[in-house]
């Protein structure tokens, strides 16, 4: 029988995790690098937090990261809502690199072939298994800098075409890591239900355990009976209820 409680918290393993972080604060590099805007009277350039594109393309990489975490907490109790956690995370990757996309569009150039050889030397990156032990925050951050000196050649490149390229396969990957964990999720409710169907399951088995040692064996199933009451006063009634429906007069 499984436990109530699912395993949960466990999102700072997770590769998906990993690319997360990556997009997020390669994102937040991003538009502070190449999202700015020219002073009409000095020619200075800066950036501008409170600008649309800056604003979606932020909290669009923030909500692909922080939705996978919040769908790991709520996994212990709520498998439907790690799902539908774990797609709005997807679903806010699939927008930001929508944005990429459209940047590179805008500057008349076109994304990357699968087939080129930056984006299959991209995807050829293996990402390591994070080794924690005792301190998973700090742990967690090191080893996510870590993997990301792995695309450092193509993200700390002066060329803002090249760096949305990169940031295209990389949400790419992230994206396919998602959909197989939402595959996997799923998988796992069909085999070992919900929180709510655990928690109805160890009811009943509760109750099966509550019945009194001179109870009566059901004249239907053979199974002890529990003593109950209606409307009508007390009565006997099987300990399989609702599969079985056998009564005996108390």
């Amino acid at each position: 029988m499984p436990e109530l409680f699912d395993k949960h918290g466990g999102f700072r393993r997770l590769h998906s995790f990993t690319l997360a972080t990556i997009v997020q604060l390669d994102t937040l590099r991003f538009c502070r690098r190449f999202l700015t805007f020219d002073h009409r009277a000095t020619g200075e350039k800066f950036y501008d937090p409170k600008g649309r594109q800056y604003d979606q393309m932020t909290q669009a990489a923030r909500s692909g990261r922080q939705n996978i975490i919040e769908g790991s907490e709520r996994s212990s109790t709520s498998k439907d809502t790690e799902m539908k956690l774990t797609d709005v995370a997807r679903a806010s990757l699939s927008e930001l690199r929508g944005d990429y996309e459209i940047f590179i569009l805008d500057r008349g150039q076109l994304p990357w072939s699968v087939h080129s050889h930056e984006a299959k030397a991209i995807n050829a990156i293996s990402l390591d298994d994070p080794p924690f032990k005792d301190d998973m925050v700090h742990e967690s951050a090191k080893h996510a800098l870590e993997q990301r000196k792995k695309y450092a050649r193509w993200l700390d490149d002066d060329d803002a075409v090249v760096v949305a390229n990169a940031m295209l396969i990389i949400i790419g990957r992230a994206l396919n890591m998602l959909k197989s964990q939402i595959t996997a999720q799923g998988k796992a409710f069909e085999e070992t239900g919900g929180f709510r169907e655990r928690l109805m399951t160890k009811r009943i088995e509760a109750r099966g355990e509550q019945t009194s040692a001179d109870a009566p064996d059901c004249p239907d199933c053979g199974k002890p009976m529990r003593r109950r009451k209606s409307a009508k006063g007390t009565f006997w009634g099987c300990s399989a209820f609702p599969a079985c429906k056998g009564t005996r007069p108390a």
